[in-house]
Formats: C-alpha cells, structure tokens, sequence
C-alpha cells in the first residue's frame, strides 16, 4: 500500500504550512523559541522543526548577509561546498549542494528513476521522494516497517530487481526509529548492480552513539552506488532558510549536478549553513536541548502510563489507541498543531519536540482529551 503524502496529511490536519526565521532586534536571543506560521498563540508541533533556531553565531551571519542579498550567492557557494567538504573528508567534486535536502531528493529522483526504473522505499516514510518519483513516471513500491518501525530490508530487497533507487531514512521520518547499520550494508551489498541508494540522514544530529547506528558519512561503505543526504533545517534550526546537500561519489554527484537548480542557496542560506557549520557549541547545545527535550516526553508520558516509541530525532510517535484525526482536532481546539503518522496508522501521533512552555502546554491538552484514558495501555 502507498504511504501517504504530506497533502494527505495537512488535509488531515486541515491547515497548511510555512517556516521561516524570526529576526527581531539585536539583543533578542537567538536561542529564545520562534514560532512560525498561522496565528502568534498557534503552538507548532507538526513539522519537526527546531523550536530554538538557529545558534547566535548564526543569526548574527544572518544579519550581515542581508546586505548581501543583492549579489548572486556564487562566492558563497564554493565556500560553503568547500567546508562541506572538509567535514565529511570527502573531494569537493563529490558534494552537491541544494535547497533543503528535499531537492537532493528531487534530484535523486530524476537522476535514478523513470518509466522503467521504480522507486523502492519503506511506509511510513517521508513522502518527498514518492511525489519525485512519480514526477518523472517512475512506479512506487512501498513495503510496510517491520514490528519494530525499522525498514523491512529483505522484502525492500526482493522489489529491488530492476528497481532504479531504493530510499531509506534513517532515523525514519515519522517514526524517529533506526534501522541497524549491520542490516543496511548487508542490504546494499546485495542490490543488484544498476540500483542506487539514498540514505537521508536529515536527523543524524540527535542520534546518541550506539553500536546500532553509524553514519554512512562519518563511516562510509566505499560503495559507488549510495548517496547520502542531509539537511541544516533540524539541529541546525534552519528549516526556513533551505539548505541541504548530497555526498556521493564524484560520478554520481556530476550525474546529479545535471538537474539541480542553479543557485537554488540564496546567500543569506548559504552564510548562514557556514557560520553554522564553523559553531560546533551551537550545535551541541541545540542536541543537547533536544535530549533533555526527549527524555522529559518520555518522563510526562510514562507518568500517564503511556508508552512512546524510543525516538532518535527532534520528534516522538505515540500509539493513543484512538483516531489520530480526532485527537488532532483536539491539540487544533488548543492552538497546539501536531501531525498523524499515516493513513496506514491512524491511532499513532507524531509530536515535535518543543521548548518547555510548549511541551507543558501540549500535556496540558492531553489531559483535557475527551477520551477514556484506560483504552491506553503499554
């Protein structure tokens, strides 16, 4: 069954969506909440997006790239590939840079896929792709998580003969779950040799270290057929700005090049993507808000004797054993937005995590729900 996409969601929701960065006076603190979109009382807990934005370092980048607005972003670009670069010790030629990794998706789709090259992914998953790929009049093949919400790899890789591209997101969107990396290299070294894979890593940030999981940046596989993306709109809190990018070998990332936009990073996205990349102590700081954030959830929700699926990203899904579409007209009720996970699941909730008014905000709605409370059970 095709998961379903994000239209299907903001129908659900009955509302629509747009980011963007709050620049107030100078003395306002760039770690302060910014809400975005709708109506200033609207609590946003739908779209994953950093409640804290970006670093001070960055708005303060920010600021000074405004002047700048009137220049093409080219001298920026190459900076901003060159630092890329450097970080994940990779060649220049190797990075391709986009607005919001939603275009190395986009990209990735017209690359890769086409009337006889299908798409092969994962449901739930983060729909992007899937609207891509039909773009280009490739089929979709959806295979559902397995029990534990991580990517079902044997049945991804029984669909994957003359499949153009398989997509995994890891951790996954909506589910904030991790599929083991010990599964994902055996999987990709059993696709057949014209298949290609996307491995999206837009939360990596918040991942904790474990023996589970590993990037494919900081430890590549050394397999010319995998391409990874990641984006500076979560831990980096720049989700209204646009910024993303691929690592893939370098001839791969020039069959990319071919269809990306030009100049899609504006100069004040690029400046920005580089102050935040030079602020390592914004970015622990904002992992660490983002776990303290994680574990006091859990804590509110285990004293409700609600059980959360262990989440390795900015955000938690949650089974309530009730529609998720009436809940979420509940939250809607309390100016609070939250998102359902999946047609395909629809007693499950997704919630961003939020500063701590907001969160105790978001449980102040629970309390009130309208539902018997006993149906919910670990």
């Amino acid at each position: 069954m095709n998961s379903s996409s994000r239209r299907a969601f903001l129908q659900i929701l009955g509302m629509g969506a747009a980011a963007g960065i709050a620049l107030e006076s100078p003395a306002a603190s760039a770690m302060e909440p910014q809400h975005s979109g709708g109506e200033a009382s609207t609590i946003r807990l739908d779209n994953n997006e950093n409640a804290y934005g970006p670093s001070e370092k960055v708005v303060e980048a920010i600021r000074r790239a405004i002047s700048e607005s009137k220049r093409y972003p080219d001298p920026y670009y190459a900076e901003l590939i060159a630092h890329i670069a450097r970080l994940h010790h990779v060649g220049e030629e190797q990075v391709v840079l986009g607005a919001g990794s939603t275009e190395i998706l986009r990209v990735a789709s017209c690359t890769f896929l086409g009337k006889d090259k299908p798409l092969v992914q994962a449901v739930p998953t983060y729909p992007a792709i899937e609207s891509y790929a039909r773009a280009t009049g490739a089929g979709v093949i959806t295979d559902p998580l397995n029990d534990r919400f991580q990517h079902d790899l044997d049945a991804m890789l029984a669909h994957a003969n003359g499949a153009g591209l398989v997509y995994i997101c890891n951790p996954n969107s909506p589910t904030a779950t991790l599929t083991p990396r010990s599964d994902l290299e055996s999987f990709i070294s059993r696709l057949p040799e014209s298949c290609y894979v996307l491995i999206d890593e837009a939360y990596h940030e918040y991942v904790v270290k474990s023996s589970v999981y590993a990037s494919f940046l900081d430890h590549p596989s050394n397999n010319g057929r995998v391409i990874v993306s990641r984006t500076f709109s979560h831990a980096y809190g720049l989700a209204g700005l646009r910024v993303g990018y691929g690592i893939a070998s370098a001839g791969v990332a020039r069959r990319m090049r071919a269809f990306i936009t030009q100049e899609s990073v504006n100069v004040i996205a690029a400046r920005a993507a580089i102050a935040a990349l030079d602020d390592t102590a914004g970015l622990d700081e904002s992992v660490k808000r983002n776990a303290d954030a994680r574990q006091e959830f859990r804590n509110s929700a285990t004293n409700r004797s609600l059980k959360p699926v262990d989440s390795h990203a900015n955000f938690v899904m949650m089974n309530t054993y009730n529609p998720a579409n009436m809940l979420s007209h509940h939250f809607r009720q309390n100016n609070i937005l939250i998102a359902p996970v999946s047609l395909t699941m629809d007693t499950y909730i997704r919630v961003s995590l939020g500063s701590l008014e907001e969160m105790a905000a978001f449980w102040r709605a629970w309390d009130t729900l309208p539902i018997d409370k006993s149906s919910i059970r670990h």
